[in-house]
């Protein structure tokens, strides 16, 4: 029998990790730059904080999470998205006790039962940050400069901001009312899942894919009809904030993102791609309620969600040059057994020096292991054999210029320092 990669997923092999590993340090350099500081949640948690800090009228809850009972038959879920398990950290340890606001990132993997394509997977890995305890719209201004930084500082072009206003419970109230009315005269024309969520939820129409439904949507009314004097302020705010730093924004206000514990502002990431579910790479909004909601204090928060697996496949399509750094400063040759067994310590040495060191381990001829070392890009080569290792010597020799000398063992470690530049 054979086996496959789950439906969904995929093998990130060693080739691809450096891109990952690139992009990563990116963000985290980012994140330094601003002063937020890594977090790490469990990878499951108990179905309950998800079906109340995400939603139960959300697709995510009601058809896409992984939920098991485990052997105490407690439920228990893979996490399908990175806020609720921080806001649980947040409460559970009590940070907000701490300095305000406090500001986290995360890396991570995330699980929803999806139908898998083109930059949606089942298992998916996303970069998030979070920030608590600041009612200020500068804040919310703020994480999206932080996301729109970090995109643009791997290269991607064409990069904006779509934003809206979700406002507040009280003022959703009302436009739900306003919804309801507008869809009740089409509600046997809507998606199954839109009929369903009419009653319940109907701003979870406008986000429909349906396009029969997204027909319909399009002539609702506008969230921005209903605001009111705090609400539009707060908005005008974050705008205000966004073109004081420059950042390119549209005004979506059909926008409303698939999570129920936003308040205000929402936003997603768009990147200039060619395929429509490629194109949204992240967003986030601020959730004034949800950390209440999970057990804590009443304590305003705002951050995002960007999908790593949909940015890298966003770098491939526009063809970024990724700096990734993968050469060999040398690559130790051996002839006869008494230099192989020298070779081992030869190696611990430079490594321990700092160099990307490599040599045979196939009892491959001269000629072979100086292919090995031409394939593996190796800056130089070292080349050991009994006679010089009798006299305490050792032949360099450069790949790129093809020029060879001959020097003292001891001196390796100085020889490569001053030849290869960090």
């Amino acid at each position: 029998m054979s086996y496959r990669v789950p439906r969904g997923t995929f093998d990130i092999l060693p080739e691809e990790v450096k891109i990952w590993h690139w992009v990563e340090k990116q963000a985290q350099e980012i994140c330094r730059r601003y002063q937020y500081q890594e977090i790490r949640t469990p990878m499951f948690e108990h179905t309950e904080l998800f079906v109340r800090g995400v939603g139960d009228t959300t697709d995510i809850v009601e058809k896409e999470m992984y939920t098991f009972n485990d052997r105490g038959n407690r439920s228990l879920t893979l996490r399908p998205e990175g806020t609720a398990g921080v806001v649980r950290a947040f409460v559970e340890h009590k940070m907000y006790a701490g300095p305000l606001p406090t500001k986290l990132y995360y890396f991570g993997p995330m699980f929803r039962y999806e139908r898998p394509q083109a930059g949606r997977y089942r298992q998916f890995h996303q970069f998030g940050i979070e920030t608590f305890g600041s009612q200020d719209p500068a804040i919310d201004a703020e994480v999206i400069a932080l996301g729109m930084q970090f995109l643009e500082s791997l290269g991607l072009k064409g990069v904006k901001v779509e934003i809206n206003t979700v406002a507040t419970p009280e003022i959703r109230a009302r436009y739900f009312d306003k919804l309801i009315e507008y869809f009740t005269p089409f509600k046997e024309e809507l998606a199954k899942d839109a009929q369903n969520r009419l009653y319940r939820n109907p701003m979870r129409i406008l986000d429909s894919k349906d396009p029969r439904t997204k027909e319909i949507a399009a002539g609702a009314p506008s969230i921005l009809d209903f605001l009111d004097e705090e609400c539009a302020g707060y908005f005008e705010k974050v705008k205000e904030y966004l073109d004081l730093l420059e950042i390119p924004y549209v005004v979506n206000d059909r926008l409303v993102r698939g999570l129920d514990y936003y308040t205000h502002t929402a936003f997603e990431f768009v990147a200039d791609l060619s395929g429509a579910q490629a194109s949204t790479v992240g967003g986030g909004g601020r959730y004034n309620g949800l950390v209440q909601e999970i057990g804590g204090p009443e304590m305003p928060g705002v951050g995002f969600g960007l999908g790593i697996d949909r940015i890298i496949l966003a770098l491939k399509e526009q063809k970024v040059d990724i700096p990734v750094q993968d050469q060999l400063d040398c690559y130790v040759v051996t002839i006869g057994d008494k230099a192989k067994l020298y070779s081992v310590k030869l190696l611990k040495t430079l490594r321990e020096a700092g160099f990307v060191c490599e040599r045979d381990y196939l009892d491959r001829k001269v000629k072979g292991q100086m292919k090995a070392a031409d394939r593996e890009k190796a800056r130089f080569v070292a080349i050991l054999g009994e006679e010089e290792l009798e006299q305490g010597n050792i032949n360099m020799k450069c790949l790129e210029t093809g020029e060879q000398e001959q020097i003292s063992l001891d001196a390796i470690v100085d020889y490569l320092s001053n030849k290869i530049q960090p």
